[in-house]
């Protein structure tokens, strides 16, 4: 009972403070031009977050993956859709110099990747980095321990 008076005063007091139809509508024009104007900047802010992102390895390459598939869907709901093909690119553009030679067998090859086969291939990728340096860590320990003697 309480809450159904409230709501009637608050209608009331909005009614009497918006006495007519074209100062309400001049009143949802500039909210709308402010959303709009902040809808511009976030689709400014996420497309620059996204073309300076880069692969450094502290977290697996899916997770980045999808961290830049999840920007790319919310530049897309703000009317800036990125295709897939051009995702595919921007993940390969920022993985790091250890990738190198696979950027060139996607280069060469005539067929494009989905995002999907991206992850996939970019999650066996990961894998073999991580073993070249475990591998070259051990090569260099006992290369080390060989010139002391």
């Amino acid at each position: 009972m309480c809450m159904m008076i409230m709501k009637r005063s608050i209608q009331e007091a909005f009614r009497g403070s918006v006495a007519e139809s074209e100062m309400a509508k001049l009143f949802l024009e500039a909210v709308e031009q402010y959303f709009a104007k902040n809808e511009k900047a976030e689709a400014s802010s996420l497309l620059a977050t996204l073309l300076s992102m880069r692969y450094k390895g502290k977290w697996n390459i899916r997770e980045y993956i999808m961290e830049m598939s999840n920007i790319a869907s919310k530049l897309k709901a703000l009317k800036l859709k990125l295709s897939e093909d051009l995702l595919v690119h921007l993940v390969l553009i920022s993985l790091p110099t250890q990738f190198g030679q696979f950027k060139m067998t996607y280069n060469t090859q005539m067929e494009k990747w989905s995002l999907n086969e991206l992850i996939s291939h970019c999650v066996q990728e990961e894998e073999r980095v991580q073993r070249d340096k475990s591998e070259s860590a051990h090569l260099a320990l006992y290369a080390q321990g060989k010139k002391r003697k």
